[in-house]
């Protein structure tokens, strides 16, 4: 057996880029690069190792640890996780910066592999610079924080332990059932070790994604409910998308007429003027969508885990003797709910029940709700119209016009609708936390698959702009629309900086509403007063007046603030054409959202308070609950 003798950073390195993913255009990377943000528990071995090999794995340096995790994350979403991104740290709190990034990979079953350093194996120096001693455990480190968050976890302190590890952490990423983040923490000085290791171990290898077709016994109980239900409905979630099945789900709602609702990360396998399509259902769902949930005989969903503001917290689909089916790469999901399961890839189920249902349609199908889709895109022309007229803030009065009226503080709608204008078919919107993802959820209407690219699984604040630079390291030909809230942007906005720097262009939309408003907003649907979210119910002696745009511009960016949908709609044509990330900043309505569609979501309310509203609150709260259990 001839060997090679390499460091066991060097053996990593070279193992990863090479690599390989198969699928029908061909054979490409799997690791599309490494972020790292180097120390001392990393710097000297796998720094060497990445230098060495940068012309074919190529190593991105961002500002900070949980940023760059977040930009590798949205790669492989972007890219339907068919590549993925590396990201290694120090040993330290670099390390655990990325855990909040790897839990969101976690709830979101995306793939990134996670090369934190850590501490000694040989323990000779302990306790070093950053290192967490657990009194009655020797083996622990910091980066034991990564075990819950991680699909596959492993600690690397002898070199040759490669040999397993890799190909383990390969077959996880590339796994569309076990799909999501893996951690090889990788002691400081086993990094720098040297072992002879099988030329063979890296010998380029190309990974087949893996379309797993469904149980036929469990296909043939599936159509059987499909047959004998008087108004059934699809839920389309992620695992469509993933899949790359939008195709075979717009042909197969066609021929059935069976009517469509999407889910967050389901939204854009079809079109928002496809004829099956009711839009986005739960929580922050459309109208016509959540009256087809509640009057369902038979629910479908394929490729969702069903999470509670797709279902109302379990009490929207409510119709007496319901019954769910869930169709699901994972046996863990395809169970949720009591539901039965049917476990296969999205497209092989759909590709089966096209075959096997032809002829059929669906007797209460998407055609039956043609009426209430036209109420719900009137209750959308309303929500997102630009104003008649613009006025700028300080000559403000009040008005007894409609909300879209330009006299009052602009509604996150409305900008939704001024971004939507403005952007075009090629164009992808990406949100993460806040009232935005709800709205957007609501309001977006997708153009094409891949347009739309919200983080709510995690709804992790801070995501948004190096998310949005992920998206764009994965599709550089498409203009990227970014869009945050305030408090979003002070949590994490150094991302802004690499953008400017890697030449990465980003279109930028900050919605100032002076505070968390959405959970402002939340607290007094509680009962609760307004305590500690906006600026001015908060403990701050003097609230600052923030000039995002200042702060945009000093890191680099074009920016500018706004005070009317009229500008914005201006700034976002200059954004256009612009050279570098532009930064556009306007003040918006923290009270104002949209009242059309919606759903109930299980917020529990205290059983004793010596407030009234609570109290009533509480009361409300109760008869809800009744209300499912009768369900």
């Amino acid at each position: 057996m001839n060997t090679v003798r390499l460091t066991a950073a060097q053996a990593a390195v070279r193992y990863l880029a090479n690599q390989q993913v198969a699928d029908p255009a061909g054979e490409s990377q799997y690791f599309a690069g490494a972020w790292a943000i180097f120390g001392h528990g990393n710097v000297a071995g796998l720094g060497e190792a990445l230098h060495a090999a940068r012309d074919v794995l190529p190593t991105y340096r961002a500002h900070s640890e949980q940023g760059m995790a977040h930009a590798a994350i949205a790669y492989a979403k972007q890219t339907r996780r068919r590549r993925a991104m590396i990201c290694t740290s120090s040993i330290g709190p670099g390390a655990t910066n990325m855990v909040t990034a790897a839990a969101l990979a976690h709830v979101n079953r995306l793939p990134v592999l996670f090369l934190p350093g850590d501490v000694f194996a040989s323990r000779a120096p302990d306790p070093v610079l950053q290192q967490i001693e657990d009194f009655t455990d020797g083996t622990v480190s910091a980066n034991d924080c990564f075990r819950p968050v991680s699909r596959y976890f492993d600690r690397i302190v002898r070199p040759e332990q490669l040999l397993d590890a890799l190909p383990r952490a390969m077959a996880t990423l590339l796994d569309p059932a076990s799909c999501g983040p893996v951690t090889l923490a990788f002691c400081q000085d086993v990094q720098t070790e040297a072992f002879d290791f099988p030329e063979a171990f890296f010998h380029t290898q190309a990974w087949t994604i893996r379309a797993q077709p469904p149980d036929p016994r469990e296909m043939d109980q599936l159509i059987r409910m499909l047959k004998g239900a008087r108004s059934p409905l699809l839920i389309c979630g992620g695992g469509v998308l993933y899949s790359g099945a939008e195709a075979a789900l717009a042909a197969f709602a066609e021929r059935t007429d069976l009517a469509v609702a999407e889910t967050q990360a389901g939204k854009g396998a079809l079109k928002w003027n496809h004829p099956c399509n009711l839009g986005s259902i739960g929580v922050t769902g459309s109208s016509t969508a959540n009256a087809a949930a509640a009057a369902a005989d038979l629910v479908v969903g394929i490729g969702t885990r069903l999470q509670d503001f797709t279902t109302g917290s379990r009490a929207l689909f409510s119709a007496p003797g319901r019954r769910l089916v869930q169709i699901n790469v994972a046996a863990y999901d395809a169970a949720k709910h009591g539901a039965v399961p049917v476990v296969g890839d999205a497209g092989a189920a759909l590709q089966t029940l096209s075959e096997r249902l032809s002829g059929w349609r669906a007797p209460a199908g998407a055609r039956t709700m043609s009426t209430a889709v036209t109420a719900w895109n009137a209750a959308w022309d309303k929500a997102t119209a630009a104003p008649a007229a613009a006025v700028a803030p300080e000559t403000r009065v009040a008005s007894e016009t409609t909300v879209a009226s330009a006299t009052s503080l602009p509604s996150d709608a409305q900008v939704i609708g001024a971004v939507w204008r403005s952007a075009d078919e090629n164009s992808v919107v990406v949100c993460a936390a806040g009232g935005l993802p709800g709205e957007l959820h609501k309001l977006w209407r997708s153009r094409r698959s891949g347009d739309y690219h919200v983080e709510y699984g995690y709804s992790c604040m801070g995501y948004e702009i190096a998310g949005g630079l992920g998206v764009k390291m994965a599709e550089p030909g498409r203009d990227v629309y970014v869009m945050l809230g305030d408090g979003s942007y002070l949590m994490l906005n150094s991302e802004l900086a690499t953008s400017v720097m890697m030449a990465r262009k980003l279109i930028v939309t900050v919605l100032d509403n002076r505070g968390f408003a959405c959970i402002n907003r939340l607290q007094k649907a509680s009962g609760g007063a307004a305590f500690n979210n906006l600026w001015a119910d908060s403990h701050f002696k003097t609230p600052a007046e923030i000039d995002f745009a200042a702060h945009a511009a000093s890191l680099g960016a074009i920016a500018e603030k706004v005070s009317t949908i009229v500008e914005l709609e201006q700034a976002l044509k200059r954004a256009k054409f612009s050279d570098r990330t532009h930064v556009i900043v306007i003040q918006t309505d923290p009270a104002n959202t949209t009242e059309a569609g919606g759903a109930w979501w299980d917020v529990a309310i205290p059983e004793v308070s010596a407030r009234p509203e609570v109290r009533a609150a509480r009361e409300a709260y109760v008869d809800q609950l009744k209300k499912r259990t009768r369900d």
